[in-house]
């Protein structure tokens, strides 16, 4: 439609100009009109007449140029939109939609098709994220019932068989694992299921709590705490962000080094920020970190170091407050790792 309106208005306009240069390249080749007394006819346009069409062609081009700028934002207008929608979709927001409501045209049928497409993706995402949070609820009782039974053997043996305490011991151990893995994951689920209810949060007052909980476990690794708290309030779940900076703090000791150091601040821009030594980490590794059961070392098989769920979840968590988080090599090694909050 555009390209029609286009050619409809440049047609007369491109005859005016070939008109008006004919009169400034007067008298044409081959041109063979005489006058009775032997002169060249006269051009068609005078100097005035030129000067006063020049400016009209010159206002016409530009007004033709405004007139289709219009029309073609006018026309694409609705793919602003549904880009603006598709954008914002997020797992946080799976209900989101474009519902176009315009004509029964070609761009009806496309934003039918989005909305289509969004649908199944919806009906995916969720299925699985139910099924994430169903399994982690119904394994979390015979994990209970194993830890019990396993205790309950370990306390009536009165320490006679020495080998029934090792292995129960190695049991709990494995049962211990297995129980923050469940915990893992149910955060994780909970986490991208959004926030069904916010309140003020005071970010320097939970990660004071946190540092506070892990000093025992730093002193044992031989790891000094530095903090650097001002007052920040957030809009959230008191609960998630508690969950995102305890990740944090612990992976931060768990991962330094003896005579380590791990540094919290607490600030306007950006919320939280947390920077610890340890072995040194490659930049081109530190992306599939935050995905979930990954670790460092490409071994799956050893979970010493937990299930691999704590950078997710803080990703997760982040997300779910519409905030970033973003992770660099450390200067002296370890990570330096950026939670941005609104």
């Amino acid at each position: 439609m555009i390209l029609a309106v286009g050619i409809a208005l440049a047609l007369p306009l491109a005859a005016l100009i070939e008109r008006l240069w004919s009169s400034y390249t007067w008298p044409p080749v081959n041109y063979f009109c005489l006058t009775p007394d032997g002169e060249f006819c006269p051009p068609p346009f005078g100097p005035i007449e030129r000067i006063a069409i020049t400016v009209a062609l010159v206002a016409g081009a530009v007004v033709l140029a405004y007139g289709i700028g219009l029309l073609a934002r006018r026309v694409l207008r609705p793919i602003a939109n549904m880009t603006t929608t598709v954008r914002q979709m997020g797992p946080q927001n799976l209900g989101q939609r474009i519902r176009w409501s315009g004509r029964g045209d070609e761009l009806r049928d496309l934003a039918d098709s989005v909305d289509n497409m969004l649908d199944r993706v919806a009906v995916g995402f969720e299925s699985q994220r139910r099924f994430a949070a169903n399994a982690s609820h119904e394994l979390r009782t015979p994990l209970a019932v194993q830890r019990t039974l396993v205790e309950v053997a370990i306390t009536t043996s009165d320490g006679t068989d020495p080998e029934l305490n090792r292995l129960g011991a190695q049991l709990l151990v494995v049962n211990e694992r297995n129980e923050r893995l469940i915990e893992g994951l149910l955060a994780l689920a909970e986490s991208d299921r959004g926030l069904v209810g916010t309140t003020d949060v005071r970010l320097d007052e939970l990660a004071a709590a946190g540092l506070s909980s892990y000093a025992e476990l730093a002193e044992e690794r031989g790891v000094t705490l530095r903090r650097g708290l001002v007052e920040r309030t957030v809009d959230g779940d008191p609960v998630l962000l508690e969950r995102l900076i305890s990740n944090l703090i612990h992976n931060a000791i768990k991962y330094n080094n003896p005579g380590g150091w791990v540094e919290v601040v607490v600030a306007d821009t950006p919320a939280f920020a947390i920077h610890n030594s340890g072995q040194h980490v490659p930049a081109e590794a530190i992306q599939s970190l935050f995905d979930p059961f990954r670790r460092l070392s490409a071994d799956r098989t050893n979970h010493r170091d937990g299930a691999g769920l704590g950078l997710s979840i803080v990703r997760s968590i982040a997300a779910a407050h519409h905030g970033t988080v973003t992770a660099e090599p450390g200067t002296e090694g370890g990570l330096r790792v950026v939670v941005k909050l609104p």
